[in-house]
C-alpha cells in the first residue's frame, strides 16, 4: 500500500490480522521493507499486525534531493508521520541497521508512540558516536563510511559493473536472487544517491543528541557483524533507562533479518510479550 505523510508518499508492506497489535518495521541500507519477509510470518502467527515502510530515499515518492533532508530528525518525523497516516497511536518498533538508528531516536523523542523497541545490529546512536570517537577497532570497522560520504565517487564505485561492489557487500543476505532483490532497486537513477544521503547527512552532533530510551528495549547484535564491534554493542546499555535485554547471536553476520529470521522473531516476540 501507499501512505502519504509529510508531503511524501511511502510504499508500505502490511500483513497480519487487521485488528492485531501494530508493529512498525524499519529497514536498513541498502535494503527495503522486504528485508523483514522472513521475520513477519512468526509475528503474524502471534496475532500482530506489521507495517514495513520503504523509508525516505527508498520509496520513489519520498526522495528529496537535499542532503540535509536525510538528517536523523527528519527520518524520525517520517516514522511518526507514517504511524499517523496509518491511524496508529503507538506501536512496537523494530529497526535494523539505519532503521535501528531511527527506531532508537523515535523511542527517545516520542516514547508515547513506542510500546517497545527492538533494535537490530546498530546500537543507540550516542553509544555508536562514542565508539567511533574512542575505539580504534570501531573506527576501522566504520572506515567504509568515508567512501559512502563522497558524492559521485561512492555511486561510481558501488554501481560499476552492474553494481558488483554493492552485490559483494550484500553477500551475507543469502543467495544470488536475494542479493539481486536489494541491489537492483539501487540501480534506478537517483536511488543509491538518496540512500547514501543518510550517511552524508549523518553528524556526531545529531547522534549524540539522541537521549536515553525509557521504553522496554531489546538490542540484538551478532558477533559476526563486520560493521559493529563489541565495544559499541556493549555500550548500548548505558543509554537505556527502561527494562533492557541484550541478545547476542553467535556466528551471524550483519544481515540478521535475512540470515537469522527465526531467532530474531523469537527475540521480538519475547519483547512484545502477550
Amino acid at each position: 500500500m501507499r501512505v502519504d505523510a509529510r508531503g511524501l508518499t511511502f510504499e508500505v508492506r502490511t500483513g497480519g490480522p487487521e485488528d492485531g497489535v501494530p508493529v512498525l518495521l524499519l529497514h536498513g541500507f541498502p535494503q527495503h521493507g522486504g528485508e523483514w519477509d522472513g521475520v513477519v510470518p512468526a509475528l503474524h502467527a502471534a496475532g500482530l499486525r506489521t507495517y514495513a515502510p520503504d523509508q525516505r530515499g527508498y520509496s520513489p515518492g519520498a526522495r528529496p534531493a537535499a542532503v540535509e533532508a536525510y538528517r536523523i530528525p527528519e527520518l524520525v518525523a517520517d516514522a511518526a508521520g507514517v504511524l499517523d497516516a496509518l491511524g496508529v497511536t503507538s506501536a512496537h518498533v523494530v529497526g535494523h541497521d539505519w532503521g535501528a538508528a531511527v527506531a532508537w531516536a523515535l523511542a527517545a523523542a516520542h516514547p508515547e508512540r513506542v510500546r517497545s523497541l527492538t533494535a537490530v545490529s546498530v546500537p543507540h546512536p550516542a553509544a555508536m558516536a562514542h565508539a567511533l570517537a574512542t575505539d580504534r577497532r570501531q573506527k576501522a570497522r566504520s572506515a567504509y563510511m568515508a567512501l559512502f560520504r563522497k558524492p559521485g565517487t561512492a555511486e561510481r564505485v558501488l554501481l560499476a559493473m552492474r553494481a558488483a561492489a554493492l552485490r559483494r557487500m550484500l553477500g551475507g543476505v543469502g543467495d544470488a536472487a536475494r542479493v539481486t532483490r536489494y541491489a537492483e532497486p539501487m540501480r534506478v537513477p537517483g536511488a543509491l544517491t538518496a540512500a547514501l544521503n543518510w550517511y552524508r547527512a549523518m553528524s556526531g552532533a545529531d547522534m549524540r543528541a539522541v537521549g536515553p530510551v525509557g521504553v522496554p528495549t531489546t538490542f540484538v547484535w551478532s558477533d559476526g557483524d563486520v560493521a559493529i564491534g563489541r565495544a559499541a554493542a556493549e555500550a548500548c546499555a548505558a543509554h537505556v533507562t527502561g527494562d533492557y535485554r541484550f541478545v547476542e547471536l553467535a556466528g551471524v553476520t550483519h544481515w540478521i533479518p535475512d540470515e537469522a529470521p527465526a531467532p530474531l522473531a523469537e527475540a521480538i516476540l519475547a519483547r512484545v510479550g502477550p
